[in-house]
C-alpha cells in the first residue's frame, strides 16, 4: 500500500513538473516563429507539399530553440522577476520548477534543435544558431541598450524570415525585410511603452533600461516607425520588383487591412493598457486575429490566382 502511494505521488510529481516545464517554454510565444511562413507563402510555395513540410519542421525546431532560450532566460533572470508583479508567478521565479529540471532541459532542447536545424542544411543552421546567440546576448546584455534593446528584437524576427527562405532555398525579398524590421519596432517600443508605464516608479527596478525612457520619447519612436511601416508596405505593394514578381498590381487592396491592424493595435495599447506581451495581445483579441485572416485570405487570393 505504501509503494503505491510513493508511486502515484512519483507520478504526480512528474506530470506537475512536465506541467511547469510547459508553461515555462511558453507556447503561446511561438507564434512569433509563424514568420518562417512568410517566404513560403510570397515565393508562391504554399502549394508544394515538400516545401511546406520543409517550412513545418523549421518551425518545429524553432520552437524547440525558443522554448530552450526561455528556459534559460528565466533562470538567468529569476531573482529580478521575483520583485515583478507578473513575472514573479512565473515557475521559475516562484521556486515551483527546480533549476536542477530546467537547466538540463534547456540544453537538451538547445542542443536538439541546433542539430536538427544543420541536418536540414547548413545555412539554415548557421541562421538558427545566429538566431539563437542573439537571443542569448539580449538576455545577458542587450536588454540593457537603450533603443539597441528593441533593435535586437526586431532582428530575432528578421532572422526568423531569413531562416524560412534558407531552409527552403527561395530569395528573399528586400522589401519583406524591411518591412519584418518596421512591424517588428513598433511591436517593441510599444512593449516598451507598456511596461513603463504598467510599472510606473518601479519600472527601473524590473528592467533598469526603463529608466532611459520615458513616454514622451516612446510615443515619438512609435509615431516613427508606424508610419514607416505603413509606406513601407505600400511602396512594397506598388513597387517594380513586386508587379514583376506577381504579374499584378494588385496587392495594394491588401492595404487597409495593415492601416487597420496597426490602428487596432495601438488603440489597444493606449486605451486598453495592452501591448505588454504581443503574442497574447494579438491571441486575446478577437478584431485583430480576424483582420490577420483576412489579410491573408485576401493577399493569398492575390498572389496565387494571378496569371503567370
Amino acid at each position: 500500500m505504501q509503494l503505491n502511494v510513493q508511486t502515484f505521488q512519483h507520478a504526480a510529481a512528474s506530470i506537475s513538473n512536465l506541467r511547469l516545464l510547459l508553461i515555462s517554454v511558453r507556447p503561446t510565444e511561438w507564434i512569433k516563429n509563424a514568420f518562417l511562413f512568410a517566404p513560403l507563402f510570397f515565393s508562391k510555395n504554399l502549394v508544394s507539399l515538400e516545401l511546406l513540410a520543409k517550412t513545418l519542421l523549421a518551425f518545429s525546431l524553432y520552437c524547440l530553440a525558443t522554448g530552450g532560450v526561455y528556459l534559460i532566460n528565466d533562470i538567468w533572470d529569476r531573482d529580478a522577476d521575483k520583485k515583478h508583479p507578473q513575472k514573479s508567478t512565473r515557475p521559475i521565479a516562484s521556486g515551483a520548477l527546480p533549476l536542477a529540471l530546467a537547466a538540463p532541459v534547456a540544453i537538451f532542447l538547445l542542443i536538439t534543435s541546433l542539430t536538427g536545424t544543420f541536418l536540414l542544411s547548413l545555412s539554415f543552421g548557421l541562421v538558427t544558431t545566429g538566431y539563437v546567440l542573439l537571443c542569448i546576448a539580449y538576455s545577458q546584455w542587450l536588454k540593457q541598450v537603450v533603443i539597441l534593446d528593441v533593435f535586437s528584437i526586431a532582428a530575432g524576427f528578421v532572422l526568423r524570415v531569413v531562416a524560412g527562405a534558407v531552409v527552403i532555398g527561395v530569395a528573399m525579398s528586400h522589401w519583406l525585410l524591411i518591412c519584418t524590421m518596421l512591424l517588428a519596432l513598433f511591436l517593441g517600443f510599444s512593449k516598451r511603452r507598456y511596461e513603463l508605464v504598467a510599472l510606473a516608479n518601479d519600472a527601473s527596478l524590473h528592467r533598469p533600461v526603463l529608466a532611459e525612457y520615458d513616454p514622451l520619447f516612446l510615443d515619438m519612436m512609435i509615431a516613427v516607425v508606424t508610419s514607416a511601416t505603413v509606406v513601407g508596405y505600400a511602396l512594397y505593394t506598388i513597387s517594380n520588383e513586386t508587379i514583376q514578381r506577381f504579374n499584378t498590381d494588385r496587392l495594394l487592396l491588401t492595404l487597409p487591412f495593415v492601416l487597420y491592424g496597426i490602428f487596432r493595435y495601438l488603440y489597444l495599447v493606449y486605451h486598453k493598457n495592452h501591448g505588454g506581451n504581443p503574442s497574447q495581445t494579438l491571441l486575446a483579441d478577437g478584431p485583430l486575429l480576424v483582420n490577420i485572416a483576412l489579410w491573408v485570405l485576401v493577399a493569398g487570393a492575390i498572389i496565387y490566382t494571378a496569371n503567370p
